[in-house]
């Protein structure tokens, strides 16, 4: 009799089950002459016919969307129709176009924002998606808008975390007059200028398709801060409105804040998934 820990008591068993001695169906199929059995020639002709589907772009995957609270069904049309009511009676000023977008603070967060345009005011709105209220509104006048550029994202040489793309960046005030407390805080709200980039949404549907489009944005921008500095009655008037089209830099070296929050999207609303049991 073996004892515990000893190997002798222990015979080797053949996981072969039962039966295996003889042979499969498929192993029967294998040796059938498919001229002499028509049930195979069917079974290989159905075979031929299964394709597999693929989907270049992930964003039309409907489990890929749904994780984005902007993209439920009536989210976006409440936002909206949200803003307007307030700024309907914050200011009376008539709403002439909204878009769907994504900010670039001056340290590479991304943030996803509303924008909306007046004939005075252009409003930045940082809206939750998910409990339908709008947690923060940026006026920006018009008519202090100075520069807008157009172009490829650029970072220092020595930057660990870069993004590809285009964006846009609009000027308020001079860069050279920020603060360096500003420039190096992450939270700063006193930078004079605002970037961004298109919304990662764009392509899940024709609507998004048509708030979600930079270019779209740009065309109504520009007529709308160039007719306010026309009518503009202060020391701003007569000034002209700059579009340049060159880089823009984006002033960040080691990144690692903006890498963690924009690889997971913390800038968005978005499904986490399930916590708990």
């Amino acid at each position: 009799m073996s004892t515990i820990g000893s190997f002798e008591g222990f015979q080797p068993v053949s996981l072969k089950q039962e039966g295996d001695d003889q042979l499969s169906e498929t192993d029967h199929l294998h040796e059938s002459d498919p001229d002499k059995d028509p049930t195979l020639k069917q079974i290989s002709r159905q075979s031929s016919v299964t394709k597999s589907t693929f989907y270049p772009n992930p964003y039309h995957q409907p489990y890929v969307s749904r994780k984005y609270f902007v993209t439920r069904p009536g989210a976006i049309e409440t936002a909206v129709e949200d803003l307007k009511g307030h700024i309907a009676d914050t200011s009376g000023e008539t709403i002439q176009g909204c878009w769907l977008l994504t900010e670039i603070d001056h340290w590479n967060n991304e943030k996803e924002k509303i924008l909306l345009l007046t004939d005075k005011t252009l409003l930045i709105c940082k809206y939750d998606f998910i409990m339908l209220s709008c947690v923060q509104m940026q006026r920006i006048p018009l008519s202090a808008v100075c520069r807008i550029c157009l172009g490829n994202f650029t970072f220092p040489g020595m930057s660990l975390d870069k993004r590809p793309g285009e964006g846009l960046r609009i000027y308020w005030g001079s860069p050279e007059e920020q603060s360096l407390l500003s420039r190096w805080n992450p939270w700063s709200t006193e930078v004079p200028y605002a970037t961004f980039t298109e919304h990662p949404m764009k392509y899940t549907s024709e609507k998004f398709l048509e708030i979600c489009k930079l270019s779209g944005f740009t065309s109504k921008l520009v007529p709308a801060i160039q007719n306010a500095h026309k009518i503009s009655t202060g020391s701003g008037r007569g000034k002209e409105l700059m579009v340049l089209t060159q880089p823009i830099l984006i002033e960040t070296y080691t990144g690692l804040m903006s890498f963690i929050g924009n690889r997971n999207k913390l800038g968005y609303s978005l499904a986490r998934g399930s916590i708990g049991f």
